[in-house]
């Protein structure tokens, strides 16, 4: 251990070398044990570092322990912490008790080394003899992070697997907690909540009501509905915020209100109970399609026509898609031809205002400079 570590080690001014140890724990099973896997860790880590104390090895009393991350990720606050103190110069070493407790991604591994040795910091793993220094050390290591990618990717194929069976099975397997349910602490099932579930179904009577997002929000706003709040194990709020379009948008087509689960395009029974019945789930849903709330998905395409006639008599003339002709005739109020004017200025788009400006070529209002301007006001308006 002593050629390894002299070999990987910075000596500093006085051979004192100062070191820390890191340890992690995907999960948070277990973290509340009075001695778990990251006291186990740590144990290891000061353990080996007395182990070395005739070179010159230091514990400095910091502690780093990250309980519940991914090695996926380096969004770890003990990990940025330990990063940040690197890069002050108040570290030497790193010593962990395997090198997939860094990381379990080898393209973070590949620049958590490039820091270290711009920084002049190395890491040690007690329970895997390999030295960086060398390029058999290089090799085994590149070896180890391949198969510990491996193996999280593997994990992660599995776990999506039991999430997608579950769906089928119609059980609630996580997220956000929505609004009108409270989640059971025993059973993991969404249960009613009375209150909220009565607010639910006064949004889906209100947008039948006025046809339309805006007021209900501003309603909503006026009574001081907000979205659900609740409380992640980690002790982080989300939610409580005020309602806008969005999160209406989103709660009015969520199909967990008609007692379902949804798995990507499939519908499932859900062993929860529903609020919303489903005829009133499809007016709202056909209402909302008719008026446009569509998530943005058809705003790039030129608007169709509601078939079901739905959305009250329009003027034809003002229905006409965005993708306006490239040239129109210019007539005069007395219906003499003025001849074909381009519909192309400047960047040569064609832009939605150009719609309106094509209808008043067909009411007769000279092309003029005025006209154009004013045409472009309308359709801003």
């Amino acid at each position: 251990m002593s050629r390894r570590t002299s070999a990987m080690l910075p000596v500093p001014d006085g051979g004192r070398v100062r070191c820390e140890v890191y340890a992690r724990k995907s999960s948070e099973e277990g973290l509340d044990a009075e001695f778990n896997s990251l006291d186990a860790q740590r144990e290891a880590g000061e353990a080996f570092v007395a182990s070395q104390r005739h070179e010159g090895w230091t514990l400095l009393p910091g502690r780093y322990d990250d309980g519940g991350y991914s090695g996926g990720s380096m969004d770890r606050l003990a990990f940025k912490r330990l990063l940040d103190d690197m890069a002050s110069g108040k570290v030497d070493c790193v010593v962990i008790c395997k090198v997939d407790r860094l990381s379990r991604s080898l393209l973070d591994f590949a620049r958590l080394m490039d820091q270290f040795e711009r920084q002049r910091v190395s890491f040690v793993a007690v329970t895997q003899q390999f030295n960086s220094a060398t390029s058999m050390g290089r090799l085994v290591l590149n070896m180890l992070l391949s198969f510990a990618q491996f193996e999280r990717e593997i994990i992660g194929e599995r776990t999506q697997d039991k999430m997608a069976a579950l769906r089928r099975k119609g059980k609630w397997v996580g997220g956000l907690t929505p609004l009108g349910y409270d989640r059971d602490p025993v059973n993991s099932k969404l249960v009613i909540n009375p209150e909220e579930a009565e607010r639910v179904r006064a949004m889906f009577r209100m947008c039948l009501d006025h046809g339309s997002l805006l007021p209900v929000v501003q309603e909503l706003a006026r009574r001081g509905w907000a979205n659900k709040r609740t409380v992640t194990r980690r002790g982080t709020t989300r939610g409580g915020q005020a309602i806008t379009r969005t999160s209406l948008r989103r709660l009015l087509t969520n199909v967990v209100y008609t007692g379902q689960i949804q798995y990507r395009d499939e519908l499932h029974a859900g062993e929860h109970a529903a609020i919303i019945d489903a005829k009133t789930f499809r007016e709202v849903q056909t209402q909302m399609l008719c008026h446009g709330a569509t998530g943005g998905a058809e705003v790039r395409t030129p608007p169709k026509r509601c078939s079901r006639r739905c959305c009250g008599a329009r003027d034809a003339e003002f229905l006409a898609p965005t993708h306006a002709p490239t040239s129109a005739i210019a007539t005069d109020q007395s219906g003499q031809t003025r001849g074909r004017v381009s519909l192309r200025p400047q960047g040569g788009r064609v832009f939605g205002s150009q719609t309106v400006f094509v209808n008043w070529l067909r009411r007769g209002i000279p092309m003029t400079r005025r006209a154009w301007r004013l045409s472009r006001a309308t359709a801003m308006s």
